[in-house]
Parts: C-alpha cells; structure tokens; sequence
C-alpha cells in the first residue's frame, strides 16, 4: 500500500471514531460498572418478586403510540420493516412495553402483577440535563392495583435498590401532574388559556397567571407557595381547601407522605404540586429520586394507566433509573486486578486461578522478561514459579 493510500485508510478509520451527538462508546472499567449496577438493581428488584421481562428494541410504531406511548412519540426513531411495509419505531421508553405486555400478554395474568426490566433505550433529543440519546433503563412496574400500598412499595423497592448500588442520602421529590389540568377544568378554562397557565406552573411563575380571573388566579398562586418540604407543602395544601377530584388528589399525597415518613425515615420528602415536566402521561402522584447534592435525577416514576385491547384500563405504578444519571452520581471505579500467566503456565493451573476469582491474561508466546510482558499489558499481578506476585 503506497503512502497516499495509507493516509486515505487513516482518514476513513478516523472518521469511523467519530459518533452521532448524544452517542458514546463505553470502555472499560465504565463499561463493567454500568454492567454492575444493572445487575445490582435487577437483583433488588427480583428479591421482591418482580419477574424480569426482556421486549425487543423495536417494535411496530403503533404499539408504542397507544396510552401513556403517546406522550413519547417525538422522542422516537422510526424505520420501515421492509417485510410489512409498516413502520417501526425503536423504544424511547421501556414502560411503555411493560404497559403493552400486561395488556396483552400477561392480560389474563392474576393482579397485581409484577415486572421488572432492564435494557437500551434511544430517543431522537437529548436533553439539557441528559445530553445522552442513548442510555440504559432500569424499573419496575406494579400493575393492577390502585392503593396507595402500590405508590409505596415502588417507592420503598426503588430507595433499596439505589441503596444497594451505593447510592446513599437520597431525596424524593413527590408531585401531582393531573392536578393543575383537574383545576383548570373545574374552572371551565379553554384550551389556550390552561396551556398558558400550566407553563406558568411549571416555570413558577406568579406573573403570567395575572390574565386570570380573580378566583382562579388565587388558588393557582397558592398552588405555587406549596413547593418545598413535604411538612410544609402538606400544610399549604391541606390549607387551600380544595373540592371534588383535587381534593381527593390531595387526600391521597397526605396518606403516601406519612406512609413514607414511617417506613423510610430517613429519607428526604419534598412536593412540587406544579411539577409536570416529564410527568404528562401520569394519572396520579409522580415522583422522582435524587442523589442529595446532585444535579440530575437518578429516576422517576409513578401511577398512570394501563390501556387494554377491548378500551378497558387500569391503574398501574413504576420507576424507572436512568443508568448515565447513576453513574456520574457514583465514583469512577479503577480497572480491574489482572493476573498475568506466562506462556509455559499450564492449562491446570490457569483454571485453578480463575476458580479462585483471578482474571487472567495468558502469555500467547515465550517472553523474556515476564514481568515487563505483564506491565505492558497493564496486568496488576504476575503468576510465577507456583505463586502470585503484585507488580
């Protein structure tokens, strides 16, 4: 090959380093930690009796579409089958696939039943707060029961299981998405005006809600005073005196709130009535964990509906974490200990060391210097004369 085409191969191989925005190559020790604490998550998850399920990646657009898929559809990539001539849409959401499973199915399955998940999902934006388009979703979702147990055990499963992975200190953020939407309802507010009021909730700002009625204008404002810790927030709203569905809203975060306080005291409680950000397809309270301190949400979920074929719903509640939040919110880990064997190292004896837990790197020709052979593929420890040597 002649220097001109040398450069040329160059040139392509470096242009194959390069990745979409959003997209990233996970080397190792990353690599095997975000393997880690899937398994560490999962593991949780099963001790409590969620079974794991596995979707595919893709599935025919409108499956992904219907119910809470709806509130999703622009974040997901689309691509003919050219089997069907259907479209397809890649998921940007497992618990939209867990709503179709315990739909179809698992319809027949007893309720509540239990599912939990883990696996690659894409969407067509990133975020400011997650730039990644492509990251790794870990949950759970409990279908078919409508108690406030259910808000509590997803909850309480979520805290150990973060809690397993070396997430401590965490915060939880409760929120009530379909309340804001209840009030504009119960106050007759076109279209219009409940999308200006609902981003003025959401930006927390006083002075957009100034177009409104008196009557109105004042309890949304009062809605907004009741952002803060879970005492004070609770207070502020039980204070508002709010009738019908609202009041049942309302009714229900108490009785979760002092459900939580006494299970996991711990545990750090702060509401956001006007939360809805993320939270749209939600049919009841919404919550999400932090890392206290942290900028980034390690996951969220919440109580929405599980849409059956025959138009027939139920209630539902689940988390999902997001495993690049995870990450940036644990200690990078160090690579892994490796033991070099030279060449001459039997077959015997390389087995008896990785029974013991040894990762091992086999010498593939003589060496002369068996230590500078180890170090120069980075191994840790050299096997030799019979014992294990830290270099």
């Amino acid at each position: 090959m002649n220097g001109a085409s040398k450069k040329t191969t160059g040139s392509a191989y470096a242009r194959q380093a390069l990745l979409p925005e959003g997209f990233r190559d996970q080397l190792a020790p990353r690599a095997e930690q975000e393997a880690s604490l899937v398994r560490g998550l999962v593991d949780t998850f099963l001790s409590h009796g969620y079974d794991r399920v596995s979707p595919p990646v893709v599935e025919y657009e409108d499956s992904l579409l219907v119910g809470a898929g709806a509130a999703r559809g622009h974040q997901m990539f689309r691509v003919m089958d050219p089997d069907t001539q259907r479209m397809m849409a890649v998921r940007s959401d497992m618990t939209i696939q867990m709503a179709r499973l315990a739909a179809t199915r698992l319809g027949d399955a007893p309720r509540p039943i239990r599912l939990a998940y883990a696996g690659s999902v894409l969407r067509t934006k990133g975020s400011q707060i997650r730039p990644a388009r492509q990251f790794i979703q870990a949950g759970v979702e409990l279908v078919g029961s409508s108690s406030v147990e259910a808000e509590l055990e997803v909850i309480a499963v979520a805290v150990e299981a973060l809690g397993a992975v070396g997430i401590k200190g965490l915060s939880l953020d409760l929120t009530l998405a379909p309340l804001a939407g209840i009030l504009c309802e119960s106050f007759g507010l076109d279209i219009n005006v409940r999308t200006r009021v609902l981003e003025a909730l959401d930006a927390k700002d006083v002075g957009a809600l100034g177009q409104l009625a008196d009557e109105p204008r004042a309890l949304f404002s009062s809605l907004l005073s009741a952002t803060g810790t879970a005492a004070a927030a609770m207070e502020t709203l039980n204070n508002i005196g709010f009738e019908g569905g609202a009041a049942d809203l309302i009714g229900r975060l108490g009785e979760l709130v002092a459900m939580l306080i006494d299970r996991l005291p711990d545990l750090m409680i702060t509401i956001d009535p006007c939360e809805t950000h993320g939270f749209e397809y939600k049919s009841g309270i919404g919550f999400a964990l932090f890392a206290r301190g942290g900028k980034a949400e390690l996951g969220r979920g919440g109580r929405y509906r599980v849409i059956h074929p025959d138009g027939s719903d139920e209630d539902a509640t689940g988390f999902s974490v997001y495993l690049d939040s995870l990450m940036d919110a644990l200690p990078c880990v160090d690579a892994a200990n490796k033991l070099y064997l030279p060449f001459e190292t039997s077959t015997e004896e390389a087995d008896k060391l990785r029974a013991e837990g040894w990762r091992t790197i086999q010498g593939l020709t003589e060496e002369q210097d068996a230590p500078k052979e180890a170090a120069r593929l980075s191994c840790s420890h050299l096997y030799f004369d019979g014992a294990v040597t830290a270099l």
